[in-house]
């Protein structure tokens, strides 16, 4: 599915889109459906991406540093070899997702739900990790 970024918006309805390796650096793509889409080496820099829904995305090899990820649902997302550094995904659902080998250093992962996800070889150097929810135990590894 050819889609023309200038007409990306909040609240879009992307689901299931194409876009590979698309610049959407600095996007405001806040509540935007995304089940499914491909954006894989997508550039996501600095996007706003807060409550976006991302359940099984794929996100491989995707530039996502420093962006909003607050709220957001990554749940089965493929976020393998990404690149997250000092990303917020504060109470982010990133439930059964991977994470193998993404760069996660100085990521904002208080609160997120990583139950069942893998991440193996990830490096999360100075992430934040705290659980805000002291009832809910996260299991990392």
């Amino acid at each position: 599915m050819e889609i023309d970024i200038s007409k990306i918006v909040p609240s879009a309805d992307l689901h299931g889109a194409d876009l590979r390796g698309a610049d959407l650096s600095g996007a405001d793509l806040r509540s935007a459906d995304l089940r499914g889409a491909d954006l894989s080496d997508a550039d996501l820099r600095d996007a706003d991406l807060r409550s976006a829904d991302l359940r099984d995305a794929d996100l491989r090899s995707a530039d996502l540093r420093s962006a909003d990820l607050r709220s957001a649902d990554l749940s089965d997302a493929d976020l393998s070899d990404a690149d997250l550094r000092s990303a917020d995904l504060s109470d982010a659902d990133l439930s059964d997702a991977d994470l193998r080998s993404a760069d996660l250093r100085n990521a904002d992962l208080s609160g997120a739900d990583l139950r069942n996800a893998d991440l193996r070889s990830a490096d999360l150097s100075d992430a934040d990790l705290r659980n805000e929810d002291n009832d809910r135990k996260q299991k990392i590894l």
